[in-house]
């Protein structure tokens, strides 16, 4: 029994229905993958079991450490928990330096200013 340790996706119990209505109970895994991810605000890879919708889910926000840092602590694994906790301490501002932005505002408008940058495309109104 396989679980995702960022979204906490798990097996679920289904019906298989036949053409005469005989249900057939059936358990439906997810695909979970052994997964090495590299952490930019670490600088190091991060090894968990994750489900490809997890991957993909992660690549559209941004990054793991993005993804991470907005998941509820609830779905995360006890692994996935210490990560996230030092990756906000990491990121966390030192005491006497000038008071940041939180983590996830900070990683949004580097995106942004990321996505600004690039040149539009030939024949698209911008």
């Amino acid at each position: 029994m396989s679980r995702c340790e960022l979204s906490g996706k798990g097996p679920v119990v289904k019906n298989l229905v036949s053409h005469s209505n005989i249900k057939t109970k059936t358990i439906a895994q997810p695909n979970v993958q052994k997964k090495r991810i590299m952490s930019r605000a670490l600088n190091e890879m991060v090894r968990l079991q994750i489900s490809t919708s997890a991957i993909k889910d992660m690549e559209h926000m941004g990054g793991f450490d993005i993804y991470i840092l907005n998941q509820d602590n609830k779905k995360l694994s006890p692994r996935a928990l210490t990560v996230k906790n030092r990756i906000l301490r990491k990121i966390k501002p030192k005491v006497g330096a000038k008071p940041a932005e939180t983590a996830t505002e900070t990683a949004l408008t580097s995106k942004t200013a990321k996505a600004s940058r690039t040149p539009a495309k030939k024949g698209s109104k911008a």
